[in-house]
């Protein structure tokens, strides 16, 4: 094929109408992308986000909060954007699949219980909400499990006890007020008496009779027993609870003068 130019092809044609024909010099740019301006595209199909978002939190679960599957969901978003050429026109429902897809997944990540407990719980609580709706106050038990088709005794055990645990930060729920966050260890005046106590009791048990005394260290010390006791003393087990008897009368008094 020959590069010449062919006059000859052009001699029957006719000029095209001025107003077709453009007044500004032709330029060229390189060609956009099909999917678009992404940052365009995110701000386009945020909405979709927080709408599924929201669905997805409101039918699945309350353990994580719909901010944090928001999160999730820009971020699927962003990573959705950069198929969107390949997409074509059902980017739409390929995001929407992306989207749910990747805030189930987390909701799995941090599930605390099975998917038989999860259904257990959904099903409780529509009873609750059903019976509840009908009578207008809070069901009881017995109302519940026929309400699920079982006995109050499998209600309990199944679906009472089908909560997840939720973890929360020690920083949003600490309160010094709070009994389970309080300290068992006796304060200084506690301290104070039980050395006090302490004192009195050894002072009090040196000031025992010798055999006494010796009874209450080879009961209470050496952990021996009556009879073996009785060995040692050279009586039987009944005097040696006599002598232990009369040990605790002499303590019982020495400790009450104290306190």
């Amino acid at each position: 094929m020959s590069a010449e130019p062919m006059p000859q092809a052009f001699t029957a044609a006719t000029p095209a109408p001025a107003d077709m024909v453009p007044q500004a010099p032709l330029t060229y740019s390189r060609a956009t992308r099909p999917g678009g301006d992404p940052e365009a595209m995110i701000r386009q199909y945020l909405p979709l986000v927080r709408r599924i978002a929201w669905h997805v939190h409101g039918s699945m679960s309350t353990i994580v909060e719909v901010e944090d599957l928001v999160q999730i969901g820009l971020v699927a978003l962003v990573e959705a954007v950069g198929q969107a050429a390949e997409q074509g026109a059902q980017f739409r429902a390929y995001l929407q699949t992306r989207l749910r897809g990747a805030m189930i997944d987390e909701l799995r990540r941090q599930a605390t219980s099975t998917r038989g407990a999860m259904r257990r719980r959904r099903q409780y609580h529509a009873a609750i909400a059903t019976l509840t709706a009908q009578t207008g106050r809070p069901p009881e038990e017995a109302a519940v499990a026929r309400e699920l088709g079982v006995s109050v005794e499998k209600l309990r055990a199944d679906y009472v006890t089908a909560e997840a645990v939720r973890f929360e930060a020690i920083d949003d729920i600490y309160s010094d007020d709070l009994p389970w966050f309080a300290d068992d260890t006796p304060d200084a005046f506690e301290q104070l008496a039980e050395s006090d106590l302490r004192d009195t009791l050894i002072a009090a048990i040196g000031a025992l009779p010798e055999r006494e005394a010796l009874v209450v260290q080879l009961f209470y010390v050496e952990e021996l027993n009556l009879e073996e006791i009785g060995r040692v003393l050279g009586v039987g087990a009944a005097r040696v609870c006599q002598i232990k008897a009369a040990a605790h009368g002499r303590l019982k008094k020495a400790l009450a003068k104290k306190i």
